[in-house]
């Protein structure tokens, strides 16, 4: 047997000792389709590739701006407007250059959400193994919702991080048993007129701090909402986390606060 010492490391050498050679298989044969490139999207993405998905769909029609800089995984000095597919692209490649990457830069509309589905199918070959809603359009993430629940694909969606200081708030839940949360209330509120039956959420039960709006030249910018340098990432590794689980089958039971494993 070789000297454990001589054995040469790679980006799988610790994945492998938690999650088994069968889990990261799985994982490398799987497509995740990230809607959503900003502060909760980049470092889901970040983590998926470090967790070793092989296939990735990702949409984002913005561009990197100053104000990403406190919370997107992709946003720096030097990629300041620069197209965040392409950086996020470029970083996955950085961490595994065999994975695969499909960049879309579509603006999902209720009237086009059928046809998105359809075209970034046929790009994935018929076989998406997730999705993860990280955008922030309301009227787009009851879409998308409905047509998961009713093409059997399986959706984590991210409710609001804005105004939130406390990443120990957050937590995993159906749509209707989400509190306190502003974007979570509304999703309720239409997901009952949509019928739409279950979505499963990250949210946080903190109450949102209190802010005043600053004056601001464009209309559709939520002034008041700012945002911490840490939530959305944590929000971003949380969903990559629940989602590494679901894919590859491995610490899919769930934990008590107290320790306690409750299936």
């Amino acid at each position: 047997m070789p000297d454990s010492a001589t054995v040469a490391e790679t980006r799988d050498t610790k994945l492998e000792i938690i999650m088994g050679r069968p889990a990261l298989d799985k994982l490398a044969a799987s497509t995740v389709l990230v809607l959503g490139c900003g502060g909760v999207g980049s470092n889901c993405i970040e983590a998926l590739a470090r967790g070793g998905v092989g296939h990735f769909i990702i949409l984002d029609k913005d561009i990197v701006a100053p104000s990403n800089i406190n919370r997107q995984a992709i946003a720096f000095h030097s990629t300041i407007g620069r197209q965040k597919v392409d950086v996020m692209e470029a970083m996955i490649h950085d961490i595994n250059p065999a994975a695969t990457v499909i960049k879309r830069t579509d603006y999902i509309l209720s009237e086009n959400t059928e046809e998105f589905f359809n075209s970034v199918l046929e790009q994935a070959g018929g076989k998406i193994d997730y999705v993860v809603d990280a955008i922030d359009t309301i009227s787009a993430k009851l879409s998308i919702a409905l047509y998961a629940q009713e093409h059997d694909l399986r959706l984590l969606s991210s409710m609001g991080g804005g105004n939130k200081l406390h990443p120990e708030c957050l937590h995993f839940s159906d749509i209707f048993k989400t509190v306190r949360d502003p974007m979570s209330r509304i999703m309720r509120k239409e997901c009952k007129k949509r019928g739409i039956k279950s979505l499963w959420v990250l949210s946080s039960c903190e109450e949102s701090v209190r802010t005043r709006p600053r004056d601001t030249a464009d209309i559709h910018e939520r002034s008041e909402l700012g945002t911490a340098s840490f939530m959305p990432p944590i929000m971003g590794q949380m969903i990559a986390g629940e989602v590494i689980r679901r894919i590859s089958g491995v610490g899919c039971e769930r934990v008590r606060p107290d320790g306690a494993v409750i299936g």
